[in-house]
């Protein structure tokens, strides 16, 4: 017997009646006042009795047997009656658990909807011909019961009610264009197109300096190559929210927000700090000053940007356009800065732009401006470039802008009042050191024309030269120097050169030798000192001008006066002109930008070679007298690096002449460079910037971390460390330090009864070797900070293997692999996670009855909370992303006493709370409907309602007026012309209303005053 094409003939006399039963009768109103979105509310066996599992397993033994007694051949075997019958119980009672309203069912269509229904059921365990039988019994089922849905007030209500949405928020983005002035112009969007295909592929490669490889494959993708670094920088202010991160409730302990607790005491700590991976800049931020050093990684990050904004627009998503705006480049030769509408006049597309482009682009807020380069340009243009900025941002204030620095280049609150935040681009990581390592060499090995077979091999031993030798370790700070040391281990066949100095002038060498012999290039031979001399004289030029760029006449101009004393280079390369053009096109050391302009591939080789020029020149005392310019900070170093013992005693000599603080930690900083100076020169700068140590304020500790890894021999172990704070600024300084060297230091700290110094110690992890940092540090600490934070799995595997914790914050990518594996080690009973962007579900959690405390933020990929369902959790802030179904998880914690919901999510009553769940404090970003099902909760203390909310009517503010035990309420003020007239709630101590300004409407304060007599009323946060 084949049921697959036997059918079912049941007429709709049959099905009709069976389908009514299934579902309850609609109530007075067409239950639109409570919300009847989900259709699983309608099921006879969930809101009613008089349909209970007994009654529903006898309709279907009912339907089975009238379709087996319809006209036709039977399409069952005898004997299986009763388990199908069984079977499509299972089935119809999985109606219960969909979450689908009427509408979207209808939508699906009946075969669809069957589907989700079998899916949503346990297996049928039926023979072949009994589940064929069992499933077209099901899908003419379904067929029925989208009918009936189609028929109820509701589903029509409901279809309407979503049609006037959709047509009233077509209707709002029409007006909002016809108010801008701007409908989208065909032309507009086809130069978009092209310009975003252009961004896209001029910002997407980088170069790998210092490899012999095939032409055209010097270049590699930069999403292959791109390491996200993290920036650190104050907190943005705390979001709106529907209650307090902190909790209200004594009783409760929420998971605070990562930052410095706020200890009393003198210690001068500012606002919380974040923590970010720099590419997510613009998730906190819509202004950043980005501060960084050289050759930590300002300029790729732009290009990043700028790719990823571009991708995102070729994708069709409503994103930024990208500028990208160097300002090298853009105030060459003292030019003004361009206005808006010029951004593309050096672009090849300037030629192509609709007219009034740019300036549409910037007044609808679409761009995305990116200032790379403020310390780039001379220090009295900076000014101008300021002006500049705030005009631009006083015209189009609605944009995004990022300006990069180096860290000394401008104060700390040159841009503050134009809104900016400052962040700093912190050196690499053991962890970004490593990805650099495997990314390089992954790139190396897809680039080079013939695979190099001891690429791995060379990649192994070099991760474990940078794990073990710490001079190695200290130079890997910045994307520069790791990639320098990558070309050259594997140049050297894995041989390195020890310090700063070696590296630079080992990879000088790398530079200007390019093996062009070996691969028969035939150009003519000249010595590699005679190229050093040219380049440095072009090097300090630069310098001394304040400038990274130079015209190419002016570079030509400056190795014609030095060709007499080159003599090798002219008699071999000819004139100036065809020396240059050799420079740029076979050095690897000069690029040129424009074709008429030209400048170093990185700042770090313009101040090595500068040095050489200012020692050849026995420059010291205009060496010195730059002390205090943050252009010459490298320079001067590189100089004492270089430099024979009496041109080094020369410098510092002079340093220490100079009466500033930079000068003398500077001159502190060269004594690293210094292999030979005489000790007593020595010791008089170790007693100078020993009156700088230890620091006492939190500049000051900054400070002395930029030195790097020699200050860690003058900071004072926290037995010295006697006077109120200086422990915390020692801690700070030498965290700053960026170096795994700072750990043995650091250590000595964690069991220092500080609550702030510990704070900061857990802040610091990231910075350092996740398992040696928590196996010296985080398990050395009395107590763990509430600051303390996982940001990777191997934080998260080194937390549980040296200092496991029932209370877990999690803040970014970690997988739900290293949780699950966290858990097996240690139980969890609270959970914080927020900035996740990887994780989809909580199935790690799956049984966790220990669990009390949960928060949720910032995770777009999360698309299941189902695992939180029936676990004993007391506290709950949900900040949720998507449409995730919120009712089936509450509808289980029984001991639920604080709710926080917000964020897209899909339809919730309270109505879906558990009956047994009794609150004490209420935050709801959504608009609940009806708050009917309040009243049970007597003991409610806090209620935040949405900034959206309408009261059903007056029934509400009674339901409000019954809670005995409230005592804050925080509503929209459209809401309290509701409140019927005679209506008091004296028990309410403090009320805050959405938008008010800090001198609220008289009105609105005497009416407040007389419905909440006891009240006081406050800005809604």
């Amino acid at each position: 017997m084949d049921a697959s094409v036997a059918g079912i003939r049941l007429a709709s006399g049959v099905l009709s009646p069976f389908v009514k039963k299934l579902f309850q009768g609609e109530g007075a109103g067409a239950g639109l006042v409570d919300r009847p979105w989900r259709f699983s509310s309608y099921v006879a066996w969930r809101e009613k009795r008089d349909l209970d599992g007994d009654d529903l397993r006898g309709l279907a033994e009912d339907l089975v047997k009238k379709a087996l007694r319809a006209p036709g051949e039977r399409p069952l075997p005898r004997g299986e009656e009763a388990g199908v019958a069984a079977a499509l119980t299972a089935t119809l009672r999985a109606l219960g658990d969909l979450t689908l309203s009427d509408a979207q069912a209808v939508d699906l269509g009946p075969q669809a909807f069957a589907r989700k229904l079998r899916a949503a059921a346990p297996p049928t365990g039926l023979s072949r011909d009994a589940e064929l039988f069992h499933d077209r019994l099901l899908d003419l089922a379904c067929l029925h019961i989208l009918h009936f849905f189609t028929q109820r007030s509701t589903y029509v209500a409901a279809t309407l009610m979503e049609q006037k949405r959709q047509l009233a928020e077509a209707i709002d983005k029409l007006d909002e264009l016809l108010r801008r002035g701007h409908l989208p112009d065909a032309r507009d969007a086809a130069f978009e197109e092209r310009y975003l295909a252009y961004l896209a592929e001029r910002h997407s490669a980088l170069t790998i300096f210092g490899l012999d490889l095939a032409p055209g494959s010097s270049r590699w993708p930069l999403d292959a190559a791109y390491v996200s670094l993290e920036v650190t920088g104050p907190a943005p202010d705390a979001e709106t929210g529907p209650l307090p991160e902190t909790g209200p409730l004594p009783e409760a302990e929420p998971l605070p927000e990562a930052g410095p607790s706020a200890a009393a005491g003198p210690v001068e700590e500012g606002p919380a700090r974040l923590h970010l991976p720099a590419d997510q800049l613009f998730t906190e931020h819509e202004r950043v000053l980005l501060r960084g050093e050289a050759g930590s990684g300002k300029t790729t990050l732009c290009q990043w940007l700028a790719v990823r904004a571009a991708q995102d627009g070729k994708d069709g998503k409503d994103g930024r356009i990208p500028f990208v705006l160097p300002l090298r480049s853009l105030t060459r030769n003292g030019e003004q800065l361009p206005q808006a509408g010029g951004f593309l006049n050096s672009s090849p597309l300037a030629g192509e732009v609709p007219q009034g482009w740019e300036n549409r682009v910037l007044r609808h807020g679409r761009a995305l401006l990116l200032v790379d380069g403020i310390d780039e340009i001379p220090e009295a243009e900076r000014p101008r470039a300021r002006d500049w900025l705030a005009r631009q941002i006083t015209a189009y204030p609605d944009n995004q802008w990022l300006l990069t620095s180096r860290p000394s280049a401008v104060r700390q609150d040159w841009l503050a009042a134009e809104g900016f935040d400052e962040v700093l681009l912190t050196p690499m990581t053991p962890a970004n050191v490593r990805a650099f390592v495997e990314r390089w060499h992954t790139a190396a090995v897809t680039g080079v024309a013939v695979r190099d077979a001891a690429l791995p091999e060379l990649r192994t031993q070099l991760l474990h030269s940078i794990r073990t030798k710490p001079d190695l370790a200290r130079l890997a700070t910045n994307p520069l120097l790791c990639g320098m040391i990558c070309a050259l281990h594997r140049e050297r066949r894995g041989f390195l050169p020890s310090g700063r100095k070696e590296l630079y002038t080992a990879a000088l060498s790398m530079l200007l030798h390019r093996r062009d012999k070996e691969r028969d290039v035939p150009l003519p031979e000249i010595a590699e000192e005679p190229q050093l001399q040219l380049l440095q004289r072009l090097a300090y030029w630069l310098i001394r001008n304040g400038r990274t760029e130079m015209d190419r006449s002016v570079a030509e101009d400056l190795i014609a006066d030095a060709l007499p004393a080159v003599e090798e280079a002219g008699r071999v390369l000819g004139a100036a002109p065809a020396v240059l053009k050799h420079l740029v096109e076979r050095t690897g050391l000069l690029r040129a930008p424009t074709e008429d302009t030209v400048e170093f591939v990185h700042r770090t080789f313009q101040d090595f070679l500068g040095a050489r020029a200012a020692l050849d020149e026995a420059g010291f005392g205009e060496l010195a007298g730059h002390a205090e310019a943050d252009q010459w900070e490298d320079v001067i170093r590189m100089a004492v690096a270089q430099g024979r013992p009496r041109d080094r005693e020369a410098v510092i000599r002079g340093l220490l002449a100079t009466p500033s603080h930079r000068s003398v930690l500077l001159a502190f900083a060269s004594l690293e460079y210094a292999a030979e100076l005489d000790p007593v020169l020595r010791r008089e700068v170790e007693a100078a910037a020993g009156a700088l140590i230890p620091p006492t304020s939190l500049q000051a500790a900054y400070a002395l971390g930029r030195v790097g890894p020699l200050v860690l021999d003058l900071l004072p172990g926290p037995e010295a460390a006697t006077l109120e704070g200086l422990g915390y600024y020692t801690v700070v300084a030498a965290g700053s330090v960026g170096s795994d060297l700072a750990i043995p230091l650091l250590a000595r700290y964690a069991r220092q009864d500080s609550a702030l110094v510990q704070s900061r110690l857990a802040e610091f992890w990231p910075r350092f070797d996740s398992r040696l940092y928590a196996e010296e540090v985080i398990a050395r600490l009395p107590r763990i900070p509430e600051t303390l934070a996982v940001h990777s799995d191997a934080e998260l595997e080194a937390l549980g293997e040296f200092a496991p914790q029932e209370r877990l914050n999690v803040a970014g990518p970690v997988s739900s692999e290293g949780l699950a594996a966290y858990r097996r080690r240690t139980r969890i009973t609270a959970l914080r996670i927020r900035g996740n962007t990887r994780l989809t579900g909580l199935g790690f959690l799956r049984g966790e009855h220990f669990l009390r405390t949960v928060t949720i933020r910032d995770c777009p990929a999360l698309t299941d909370l189902g695992a939180l369902a029936g676990l004993p959790v007391e506290r709950a802030q949900l900040h949720l992303d998507g449409p995730l179904d919120v009712a089936a998880v509450t509808a289980g914690w029984e001991a639920l006493r604080q709710l926080s919901l917000s964020g897209p999510h899909a339809p919730w009553s309270l109505a879906d709370l558990s009956p047994r769940a009794s609150l004490r404090a209420l935050g709801l970003g959504q608009s609940p409907g009806s708050l009917a099902g309040l009243a049970r909760h007597g003991d409610l203390r806090i209620l935040r309602l949405p900034d959206t909310w309408v009261p059903a009517g007056p029934s509400d503010w009674q339901i409000i007026a019954s809670l005995r035990k409230l005592r804050e309420l925080t509503v929209p003020p459209q809401a309290l012309a509701h409140l019927p007239g005679t209506l008091r709630l004296p028990l309410i101590r403090t009320v805050r209303l959405y938008g008010m300004p800090s001198e609220a409407d008289p009105d609105t304060v005497r009416q407040v005053g007389h419905h909440f007599p006891e009240a006081q009323t406050t800005p809604a946060g």
